[in-house]
């Protein structure tokens, strides 16, 4: 089992010197990973199904990522997740490639297509037509990092006649980590994703889901060169050591539970108790 940690720019890790210290501590510790969160904007008031109030601190993925990359050695960066559809995919293979370049190729690429309309709105992006978006964006972001001469035909996204380098120093790319609960998220990651990403699950839940993954797989092609799906998870409890053995035992291969406290002593006194209660013994 791999373990790694939720929250890395968002509430007390929003603050440069908390994140440094939350990440650290996490590495040496023995943590694989770090992952982020990303809402661009969050509704003012808070309605559902946003999961933040709007006054909740939040700092750009890639921006955090690069950050921390110049801070740390060997955790892997994850994205957890990107919202792809709100996103202009040349300029995001361009930061993400970058990122991957600069920290030595340690960049987990986790994308979700999101769920908060009024963010959409804000950014105006069109919400009905975002899951269409995210197949085309993530297909022309993969061949602007592995083709010799980049070229993408689609609805939303056209290019041809361009190079972008840096590219990714992970071959043939970055592991592609989909995120999302819907059929249509689970066929995303059997036919394009290196792994799956499940938010704020126990392990019956996540089960479940693996359950629909290797449905899915009997429904859907997969390319041999993706390799075996890699389950990831962030658990909606605490982890006990018997939790652990419940996300095994549905084919969990990595845990990524959120960095628990109000401020950077509180959060690394987890990770260091986390890890001594739990790592440790796993």
């Amino acid at each position: 089992m791999k373990f790694g940690v939720f929250g890395i720019n968002t509430g007390p890790c929003a603050e440069p010197e908390s994140s440094v210290r939350v990440a650290q501590a996490a590495e040496e510790c023995g943590f694989e990973s770090v992952w982020t969160g990303e809402h661009v904007v969050l509704p003012n008031p808070q309605a559902p199904p946003s999961p933040a109030p709007p006054d909740w601190p939040m700092t750009h993925p890639s921006i955090a990522l690069a950050f921390l990359a110049g801070q740390t050695r060997t955790l892997r960066l994850g994205t957890g997740i990107v919202i792809l559809p709100q996103r202009n995919p040349v300029v995001l293979a361009k930061e993400l490639g970058s990122l991957d370049a600069l920290s030595g190729g340690r960049l987990e690429f986790g994308l979700g297509v999101g769920y908060l309309e009024p963010e959409f709105r804000a950014l105006g992006v069109p919400f009905q037509e975002r899951g269409r978006r995210a197949d085309e964006y993530l297909e022309a972001i993969l061949a602007l990092w592995t083709e010799a001469e980049p070229a993408y035909r689609g609805d939303f996204v056209r290019f041809e006649g361009v190079q972008a380098l840096p590219r990714p120093v992970q071959q043939p790319h970055p592991p592609v980590v989909i995120g999302g609960n819907s059929p249509a998220a689970l066929r995303r990651a059997v036919t394009r994703g290196n792994g799956w990403y499940g938010f704020a699950m126990d392990p019956e839940t996540a089960g479940r889901h693996i359950e629909g993954l290797r449905a899915a797989e009997h429904t859907h092609e997969r390319a041999d060169a993706l390799g075996s799906l890699e389950i990831s998870i962030t658990p909606r409890a605490p982890l006990d050591p018997a939790a652990i053995r419940r996300f095994e035992d549905v084919g969990v291969h990595r845990l990524i539970p959120i960095a628990r406290g109000r401020d950077a002593d509180a959060q690394t006194d987890w990770v260091r108790k986390t890890a001594d209660e739990v790592i440790a013994r796993n």
